[in-house]
């Protein structure tokens, strides 16, 4: 399920930044818990946005592969990827969660300003990414009446 999600990914990424082997920078066995998570959004039981977290150090968590395939986009999937993996992040006893995206893609820039990401320095191999940081504080409880 999450195959086709993947494979989709390293086509839009090799399509923004040329020839690039993104997959190579993570273990799949770093996304399983205990210390990771990896979340899949489905359509009718097809796969269309997803992501995951792997464990940086005991306090930070890293927020990799988030995803959403062309015709499911601006319907606001990656910002519930990115809700689910803080809340799984939390879960885990993780306080800081970190990530990095490319310069060719203002969207995902964007949209983790507007979710409170703060730019930090790179930390990563990727000389021209954009790194982002977020403490995450605790779960907050709304009521019904506050929604």
């Amino acid at each position: 399920m999450v195959a086709p999600l993947l494979a989709d990914l390293a086509a839009e990424y090799e399509r923004r930044y040329g020839p690039v082997d993104v997959m190579a920078d993570a273990d799949p066995e770093e996304f399983d818990a205990p210390t990771g998570a990896f979340v899949v959004l489905l359509d009718d039981g097809q796969a269309v946005a997803g992501g995951g977290i792997r464990r940086v150090d005991a306090d930070t968590c890293e927020v990799k592969r988030v995803w959403t395939s062309p015709g499911h986009r601006r319907q606001g999937h990656a910002r519930t990827v990115l809700t689910a993996l803080e809340g799984a992040a939390r879960d885990r006893g993780y306080t800081r969660v970190r990530l990095e995206t490319g310069p060719a893609q203002p969207e995902a820039v964007a949209l983790y300003q507007d979710l409170g990401y703060r730019q930090i320095p790179l930390y990563g191999r990727y000389q021209a990414a954009v790194a982002f940081e977020r403490r995450l504080g605790p779960i907050e409880h709304r009521s019904a009446s506050d929604r």
